[in-house]
C-alpha cells in the first residue's frame, strides 16, 4: 500500500477521533488521524474531567473493549469521585478531574506509540465520492489520500462561530480555526446540515482565589480507577470547591440579557438544555435565590480554575462583574473569558446502527457532529465507529451494540430513533437495562466483544478470565454455604443484612485471597439477582423485537393501513427492526402490528 494510502482516515483529535483511530488501527487495518494540530489531541475544550452520572459508565465501556479513556484519566486525574456511593450500585458512577495538560499529551504519545497509525497534521477539506462510497480525502497539505473508509469526529469546528457579547469570530475553539470547506463538501455528498450551540465558563488565575470563603470538596480517600487494568491510584488528590451566585449577579445578568447572543436569540443553533448558561438560568428560574458553582482545578498544581456551572456568552466586562460580586473571587483575574459557539451537525437520522451513513458507503461519524454533547458520549461512539470502519474494510459483518448490553447501545439507538432537537446527553435514567449496565460489571459485558474483534489485547484477555473465574468460585461458595438458616446468596440478597459487610473477613475469603472487586462483584450480584431474573425476561422479550429484521428496500408508501405519521417517521428514521420501530416517538402497537403483517406478506424469505 503505497504511502498516500489508506484503510481508514479518522477526521479530528478529539474524544470520538481518538477512539475511532486506535480501535482501527489496533483491530488491524492501516489508519490515519487527520488533525489541524497534533498538540491538541485530546483537549479537553470543557470541562477537565472524565465520567459523571451515566458518563462514567460509558467511559468504563470504551475501558472494557480496549479503548484509551480509562486509562489517560487514572494516569492524569487529579480528583476521583464515586458519585452517588450512598445509594445502589446501578446508579453509581465514578467520576474524575484530570490534569488536562496531562492527559493531552497522555493522549498525543499513546497513538504516536500505536502500530498501524499515522498523525497527518492538516485541514481536511473534500471528501471524495465515487459509485456512492468513500474513494478518497484531499485535505489542506495538498495530499490527497485513498481511503475504503472515513470517519468525520469534528467536534465544534465545521463552521464554527464563536460570541462574546457583540464580537463574533469563526473558529472551532479558542485560538483555532473552523473547518468550512469540509462542512460545504459534507452538503455537497447531500447529508442534511443544521446547528447547534453551547457555550463555555472563564477560567481564572487559582492564585487571585480567596479560599476561606468557599466550601471545600475533597475525592475520595481511596479512589477507584477507570480502567479494569488498573488496580489503584498513585498520584496525589488535589480538592475543588464550591461557591454560589447571588441575587446581585443574578440583576447584572438580567440587565446585560440583550448583551448575551446565547440567550438573546443572536444565537440560532439549538442550546443545550441539561447545561445552560448561567444567563439562561436567570430567565428559567427566576425566583431561585442562588447557583452552586464549582471552582475545580485544571492542573495537580492548582494554577488555573475552572468555573463549572458559570457557562455564558456574556461580554467581558459582565464577566469580571459577576465574579467579583462571587464570594471567594471578589478579586479573581479572568485568564480565559467564556464564550458561546455555534456550529454544524449531522441530524443522526442520516446513519446506520453501524454508525455509517446512509447515503455514502464507508463515511461514518462519530461525536458533536452526531448532536452529541461530552467527552463520554462521543468516545462510545468513536470506539463503535472505529470499531465497524476497520471491520468493513476487513469484510466482516458489523458490531451493532445492543440497548441491553451498554449505555454506548443505548445513545446509539436513541439517535437513531429520537432524533435531535437538543444536544444529546446521556442519563441513566434513558436506559430500561440499567440495572445490568452497571460502572462495575462494563469488563463482564464487553471483554468478550472486544476480544473478539481484536481490539481487547492478550494481557486484558488474561486479567478478565482470572477476575471471572474468581467470581464464579466465590458465587458458587455462597450458594452452597449457609449463613443463619438461609444460603449465603440468599442471605446477601435480604436487605439491611451485616453479612456484606463482614465477608471479606470470612476466613474462607481470607483464605482465597480475593481481590476487592471480586468480593464486591458477587455482593451486587447476589443483592441484584431477584430484580435480574425480571429484567431478563424482558431482555428476552426484547431480543424477540430486535430479531424481527425490517429490509432497507421497505417502500412504506405501499404499507396498507399505515397511518400517515407512522409512514412519515418510517421513512425518515428507517428503523432496522420492528423493536427500533416501536421506540420512534409517536409510534404505536397498532403501527407495529401493520408493518409486521406487512413483512409477513411481502418478505417471508
Amino acid at each position: 500500500m503505497k504511502k498516500n494510502e489508506f484503510d481508514c482516515i479518522v477526521i479530528g483529535g478529539g474524544h470520538a477521533g481518538i477512539e475511532a483511530c486506535h480501535a482501527a488501527a489496533k483491530i488491524g487495518v492501516k489508519t490515519a488521524l487527520v488533525t489541524i494540530r497534533k498538540d491538541r489531541i485530546g483537549e479537553m475544550s470543557c470541562n477537565p474531567a472524565i465520567g459523571g452520572l451515566a458518563k462514567g459508565q460509558i467511559a468504563r465501556e470504551v475501558d472494557a473493549l480496549g479503548g484509551l479513556m480509562g486509562l489517560a484519566i487514572d494516569a492524569t486525574g487529579i480528583q476521583f469521585k464515586i458519585l452517588n456511593s450512598s445509594k445502589g450500585p446501578a446508579v453509581q458512577a465514578p467520576r474524575a478531574q484530570a490534569d488536562r495538560h496531562k492527559y493531552q499529551d497522555w493522549m498525543e504519545q499513546r497513538l504516536e506509540q500505536t502500530e498501524n497509525l499515522t498523525i497527518i497534521e492538516a485541514f481536511a477539506e473534500d471528501i471524495i465520492v465515487e459509485n456512492n462510497a468513500v474513494a478518497g480525502l484531499r485535505c489542506s497539505d495538498s495530499g490527497v489520500y485513498k481511503t475504503q473508509t472515513i470517519v468525520v469526529t469534528t467536534g465544534t469546528f465545521l463552521r464554527g462561530q464563536m460570541y462574546m457579547g457583540d464580537d463574533w469570530w469563526d473558529g472551532g475553539r479558542i485560538e483555532e480555526p473552523a473547518s468550512n470547506k469540509l462542512s460545504a463538501s459534507l452538503e455537497r455528498i447531500g447529508l442534511q446540515i443544521e446547528r447547534l450551540a453551547t457555550g463555555t465558563p472563564p477560567r481564572i488565575d487559582a492564585s487571585t482565589i480567596d479560599y476561606d470563603k468557599l466550601e471545600m470538596q475533597v475525592g475520595d480517600k481511596e479512589p477507584k480507577p477507570f480502567s479494569f487494568l488498573n488496580k489503584s491510584i498513585s498520584q496525589q488528590q488535589v480538592p475543588c470547591w464550591i461557591t454560589y451566585t447571588n441575587e446581585h449577579i443574578h440583576q447584572l445578568l438580567i440587565d446585560n440579557m440583550h448583551r448575551a447572543p446565547i440567550s438573546s436569540g443572536k444565537i440560532k443553533g439549538t442550546k443545550p438544555r441539561h447545561c445552560p448558561s448561567i444567563e439562561a438560568k436567570m430567565l428559567a428560574y427566576p425566583d431561585k435565590k442562588r447557583h452552586r458553582i464549582f471552582l475545580e482545578p485544571e492542573e495537580a498544581e492548582a494554577r488555573t480554575i475552572y468555573c463549572n456551572g458559570l457557562f455564558t456568552s456574556v461580554p467581558k466586562d459582565v464577566q469580571e462583574k459577576m465574579l467579583h460580586m462571587m464570594p471567594g473571587t471578589e478579586n479573581a483575574r479572568i485568564i480565559r473569558y467564556g464564550y458561546g459557539i455555534e456550529y454544524d451537525y449531522c441530524p443522526p437520522v442520516q446513519l446506520r446502527r453501524s454508525l455509517e451513513t446512509r447515503k455514502v458507503g464507508g463515511l461514518f461519524m462519530a461525536g458533536q457532529i452526531n448532536g452529541t454533547s461530552g467527552y463520554e458520549e462521543a468516545a462510545g461512539q468513536g470506539i463503535a465507529a472505529g470499531i465497524n470502519a476497520a471491520r468493513k474494510v476487513q469484510g466482516k459483518d458489523v458490531v451493532i451494540f445492543g440497548r441491553d448490553q451498554s449505555y454506548i447501545g443505548v445513545m446509539i439507538d436513541d439517535l437513531l430513533t429520537k432524533g435531535i432537537d437538543e444536544p444529546y446527553r446521556m442519563f441513566t435514567s434513558r436506559a430500561e437495562f440499567r440495572l445490568w449496565l452497571r460502572s462495575d460489571n462494563a469488563d463482564r459485558r464487553l471483554t468478550a466483544l472486544g476480544r473478539e474483534i481484536g481490539l481487547a489485547d492478550s494481557d486484558r484477555w488474561k486479567l478478565f478470565s482470572n477476575k471471572l473465574e474468581k467470581i464464579n468460585e466465590l458465587k458458587s461458595y455462597l450458594r452452597s454455604h449457609r449463613s443463619n438458616s438461609m444460603t449465603m446468596w440468599k442471605h446477601l440478597g435480604q436487605p439491611h443484612n451485616s453479612l456484606a459487610d463482614n465477608l471479606a473477613g470470612l476466613e474462607y475469603i481470607r483464605s482465597k485471597n480475593y481481590i476487592r472487586e471480586v468480593i464486591d462483584a458477587a455482593i451486587i450480584d447476589a443483592k441484584y439477582a431477584g430484580y435480574m431474573e425480571k429484567q431478563n425476561r424482558l431482555a428476552a422479550n426484547f431480543h424477540s423485537r430486535e430479531k424481527k429484521k425490517i429490509p432497507d428496500d421497505i417502500d412504506y408508501n405501499q404499507v396498507l393501513h399505515l397511518r400517515a405519521e407512522a409512514r412519515q417517521k418510517f421513512s425518515k428514521f428507517k428503523p432496522a427492526t420492528l423493536g427500533q420501530a416501536g421506540r420512534i416517538s409517536g409510534i404505536t402497537p397498532a403501527d407495529i402490528t401493520v408493518v409486521q403483517i406487512h413483512l409477513k406478506k411481502y418478505y417471508r424469505s
